[in-house]
């Protein structure tokens, strides 16, 4: 099978997916099985998607990489913190030419499961290709998505076979102070979407000394509702229970707690944050915890680094997750 007849195939599934609307029997399938994937999430995904599948995007993307190989069995094991988050590894298994071992996670199975059937559908070669699995025993190469302990488990299983293990990361956000309310507005999306349940949800602060959360607690309240959702509110109160009980000092505006913390991974419901004097504190933080850091985001003038507010959650196509180039790893199989 050729690659422009695979390209055209995926774009037949981003049309797919643009037809999609919440209220349709698949969503709510979809949030039965994980009351994570409220409507409102699974639409985010999916227009993120539904984007991306095009022609001629994915021409863009696919333009640097050569295809001169054999074709491998290469077991896939997705992550589901977030819809449809395990198809980009998916799309570099196929357009790479070699045959994808999906082991799709059991909290998105269903969404997963409808995007491989609509895939077939759109081109029936394709059922040579994707395959899924609940074993992976006779992969070639894998990608597994997971915790720092299941990582150790696939580095042991699979050690004969060339592999990408990822681990658990989280994603900071920098604030200089003079941030305008659209600024904080796009942050709310960098820490909300989705719950704060991806790695590129920001999940920590750096602030300047003496900053005045107002602002910040302010353009918050765009996502109030999510005190609305059982899960998170369970979250939520939890940890807010925890800090009272230990006295731990913390702001809280009703469904957002912040914590003045150096660490950077913190629980659902919570935003740590540390305050910073100089630019040069940032800089070594990042660095020292570059392995665990999946993206920063704040003004790229103040630092290099930065993913500007609000696009956290919109990587382009050829963004890698933990900057390990899949395509590069799979074309040298």
């Amino acid at each position: 099978m050729k690659l422009p007849d695979i390209l055209l195939a995926l774009e037949k599934v981003g049309n797919s997916l643009r037809i999609l609307q919440p209220g349709d029997a698949l969503l709510n399938k979809a949030e039965v099985g994980n009351k994570w994937f409220t409507p409102e999430s699974q639409m985010d995904a999916i227009h993120y998607w539904a984007n991306v599948l095009n022609v001629e995007t994915l021409s863009k993307w696919l333009t640097p990489y050569s295809f001169a190989h054999n074709a491998k069995k290469v077991g896939l094991v997705m992550a589901g913190n977030i819809p449809l988050v395990g198809l980009h590894d998916l799309l570099c298994v196929l357009v790479s030419g070699h045959k994808a071992l999906v082991k799709p996670s059991s909290d998105d199975t269903i969404l997963m499961t409808w995007l491989i059937e609509e895939l077939i559908k759109a081109d029936e070669r394709l059922k040579d290709k994707i395959e899924s699995v609940n074993r992976l025993n006779t992969c070639e190469a894998l990608i597994a998505t997971g915790s720092n302990n299941t990582s150790r488990y696939f580095d042991y299983y699979f050690k004969s076979v060339p592999r990408i293990i990822r681990k658990n990361r989280n994603s900071l956000a920098v604030l200089q102070g003079n941030e305008t309310a659209e600024d904080l507005s796009l942050l709310a999306d960098d820490i909300f979407m989705y719950f704060g349940m991806g790695c590129r949800n920001v999940s920590k602060l750096f602030v300047p000394e003496k900053y005045n959360f107002k602002t910040f607690f302010e353009a918050m309240e765009i996502y109030n509702a999510s005190i609305n959702h059982t899960k998170y509110y369970n979250n939520y109160t939890y940890h807010k229970a925890l800090f009272l009980m230990n006295m731990e000092p913390h702001l809280d505006n009703g469904f957002l707690l912040l914590k003045e913390d150096d660490r950077l991974h913190s629980p659902l419901g919570c935003i740590f944050f540390s305050y910073y004097k100089e630019r040069n504190e940032i800089i070594e933080y990042i660095d020292q915890l570059k392995e665990s850091i999946q993206i920063v985001v704040g003004n790229p003038n103040y630092i290099s680094e930065c993913v500007p507010f609000g696009q956290s959650q919109y990587p382009k196509i050829n963004e890698y997750a933990d900057e390990i180039d899949t395509m590069h790893f799979l074309n040298h199989l």
